[in-house]
């Protein structure tokens, strides 16, 4: 497959860049300060140079045997002339394949942003800037999807003009149940 740079993925202040060792700090700081990331994403030094070596220029080339597939991993910067709130507002993936698995329960776009930056539409923009590089992969539409529970996920993807579909029941044997995820609410986003 073949994978592209992303260019110009910029909206005033937030910038979408790919993972590289110079944001490395910035990340850390926003991550780890009042506010920061929990759970999963409690990211230390080690686990993001590791990150690095597996998807040099945030890109994952997906492993056909488990749970992940081809795709991009972005953050997103948050430039410094504009006051933000951290320099680091969180993450984005888009994942290229077209899979029952991401129509269902994983999605296309994936965001996560920290504490301290919400409230300001980082998710729903950072998807914006990113839907360009979707295209060019050939997508047509984009699955996102969501806990039941996570009214400023839902919010997002109402913003972005997704049209719900539905909401599905995740099954018992699933990596997402085990997590805790027991339902999916689902998005359609026609490019």
């Amino acid at each position: 497959m073949q994978f592209f740079t992303l260019d110009n993925a910029v909206d005033r202040e937030l910038q979408l860049v790919a993972p590289a060792a110079r944001w490395i700090d910035d990340m850390l700081l926003s991550c780890q300060g009042p506010g920061g990331a929990t759970g999963e994403t409690q990211w230390t030094r080690g686990r993001l140079l590791d990150f690095l070596r597996q998807h040099p220029d945030g890109i994952d080339h997906g492993d056909p045997l488990g749970e992940r597939w081809p795709g991009y991993y972005l953050w997103m910067h948050l430039r410094p002339n504009f006051g933000a709130p951290l320099p680091m507002a969180g993450t984005l993936s888009l994942r290229l394949a077209d899979t029952e698995q991401i129509r269902l329960y994983y999605g296309h776009i994936g965001f996560g942003v920290f504490p301290a930056a919400r409230g300001r539409h980082y998710a729903e923009r950072a998807t914006r800037l990113v839907l360009p590089l979707a295209r060019r992969h050939g997508m047509t539409e984009l699955w996102i999807t969501a806990n039941p529970d996570n009214t400023p996920s839902r919010r997002t993807c109402q913003r972005l003009g997704a049209e719900f579909v539905d909401t599905v029941d995740v099954p018992r044997k699933h990596p997402l149940y085990a997590r805790g995820e027991k339902q999916k609410c689902r998005y359609r986003l026609g490019l």
